[in-house]
This record gives C-alpha cells, sequence and structure tokens, in this order.
C-alpha cells in the first residue's frame, strides 16, 4: 500500500486548505484512514479519522467544528481528503496520512495503530 499526500502550502489565519491523501496498491481497499501531524520540536498527534465501513469520523478536539475528512465517492480514486477551515497559526505542522486495515474504535487516535505512512505535506500557517 502506498499513500501520496499532498495539498499543503501557506495560508494566512482564517483561510481554508484541502488536503488529498491517494491511496494505490494491492491491499487499498478497505483501509481505516487517519491524519496525524508534526509541528517543530513537538510529538506527532492525531487529527482526524475515517472508518471505512461505515464512514464513521473522529477528531482531535482541537480541530472539531473546523476540519472535515471524507472520502471520495468515485470509488476507482481511492482518496480521501481533510477539508480544513478556520486555520490557526497552531494548525501549522507536516501532515501525514496513514491507513491500515480494521482499526478498533478505541485506537484511531493512535498513530501505532496505523501500519502505511504517507509522506508528509507541510501546512504553514501565518498570523
Amino acid at each position: 500500500v502506498q499513500l501520496q499526500a499532498s495539498g499543503g502550502g501557506e495560508v494566512q489565519a482564517g483561510g481554508s486548505l484541502r488536503l488529498s491523501c491517494v491511496v494505490s496498491g494491492r491491499a487499498s481497499s478497505r483501509l481505516d484512514m487517519g491524519w496525524f501531524r508534526q509541528a517543530p520540536g513537538k510529538e506527532r498527534e492525531f487529527v482526524a479519522a475515517l472508518r471505512w465501513s461505515g464512514g464513521t469520523t473522529f477528531y482531535s478536539d482541537s480541530v472539531k467544528g473546523r476540519f472535515t475528512l471524507s472520502r471520495d465517492r468515485d470509488s476507482a480514486k481511492n482518496t480521501v481528503y481533510l477539508q480544513m477551515n478556520s486555520l490557526k497559526p497552531e494548525d501549522t505542522a507536516v501532515y501525514y496520512c496513514a491507513a491500515n486495515q480494521r482499526i478498533i474504535i478505541s485506537a484511531y487516535r493512535q498513530a501505532s495503530s496505523y501500519n502505511y505512512w504517507g509522506q508528509g505535506t507541510l501546512v504553514t500557517v501565518s498570523s
């Protein structure tokens, strides 16, 4: 499984960005997806996750109400999107998409639950 993240960039506070993560490979279907971020000097933290079965989404408290995670309705594209609105300077980080099969609900927020990772895309929010 390969993950390719894109869509990062620089935006002013209050602006929006949409990150994409294209999933490919032999086992690329039926994957639970997650986004994590890592700011300079800080540990990687959970941002959002989407369960393949049922499409349930999970968000960290810091992004809830501002970020939306969705899956492309065209199953052939196998892409997930992280729409980020009302961005704040504290959202500045490298954002990583991640995936794995059948993650239990209690473990979605843990980076160790994901076996597959994209290369990261930098989001910079200026004040």
